[in-house]
């Protein structure tokens, strides 16, 4: 019987407010592996005991404090892996990459938080904008070079591809996240060796969201959501996937997250 590897992905939007909220997701999803962004925590100062109380002792980080960060923690042993980009020369903790031992060959896993991009779409005129697409055009070279091979790419994408990633297309085409020069280059990225793993349950006709704004006092009622949060794996792996879930209830737990937690299982 093939081995099974759940990985989730949640942009936690603070790990020290909301650690608590770990057990729920553990509890709900079952993972074997935990990536979060926006974790805001130095690792200094990184609540470990949090994995500990998860069942999950290996424990990778890397962040700063107030903003950013990525983490990673596992009931799997974890290695980082080495000589990884330094995205946009800026050293502001978006990247953090392992290798995972699953009693087979191992699994590469990369967790991302892609720049938010500002509020005006214009490179020019917003130079948190021209980050965005800065990073997103070095990791399409990166992997370009480095073609992925048992690979599985996580995170805060922060652009939502496809029309029906966003509540209205047409409404939503000259917004941050779903205007085409960041669709364009989130879908070369992707075509870098990577398959889009959620959507292979659930059709690219469908409406599919991880994200609602806080502005949103009725997020169900309203319903204008985006899909910002990803997982892709590389192209060998495409025939092992097995499931999906993405945990729409978490929008719903007190003080918690703009962002709900996806998970993706795979034989290995």
């Amino acid at each position: 019987m093939p081995k099974h590897l759940t990985i989730a992905t949640w942009n936690i939007n603070s790990l020290r407010l909301r650690q608590e909220k770990l057990h729920d997701l553990a509890a709900a999803l079952k993972p074997d592996v935990i990536c979060l962004q926006e974790t805001k925590v130095p690792d200094e100062l990184f609540p470990d005991a949090i994995a500990a109380a998860l069942g999950m002792k290996h424990v990778l980080r890397r962040g700063m404090k107030s903003y950013n960060g990525v983490a990673i923690i596992s009931r799997l042993k974890l290695t980082a892996l080495p000589d990884m980009p330094d995205w946009c020369a800026r050293g502001d903790c978006r990247h953090l990459a392992a290798s995972i031992e699953t009693g087979g060959a191992p699994v590469a896993l990369h967790n991302f938080y892609v720049p938010a991009g500002g509020d005006i779409p214009d490179p020019a005129a917003n130079p948190k904008f021209a980050h965005k697409l800065a990073f997103i055009a070095e990791t399409q070279a990166y992997f370009a070079k480095h073609h992925p091979q048992r690979a599985v790419l996580v995170g805060d994408l922060n652009i939502a591809p496809l029309e029906h990633d966003v509540w209205s297309h047409k409404q939503l085409l000259d917004v941050v996240s779903h205007t085409p020069v960041e669709t364009a280059g989130l879908n070369a990225w992707r075509d870098q060796g990577f398959y889009d793993a959620i959507r292979h349950f659930v059709p690219d006709d469908q409406k599919l969201y991880t994200w609602w704004s806080y502005r949103n006092r009725d997020w169900r009622a309203s319903n204008r959501g985006r899909r910002l949060d990803h997982i892709w794996v590389s192209q060998d792996l495409a025939g092992s996937l097995k499931s999906h879930a993405i945990l729409t209830d978490a929008r719903d737990w007190a003080q918690t997250s703009d962002h709900v937690p996806v998970a993706l299982t795979l034989a290995v």
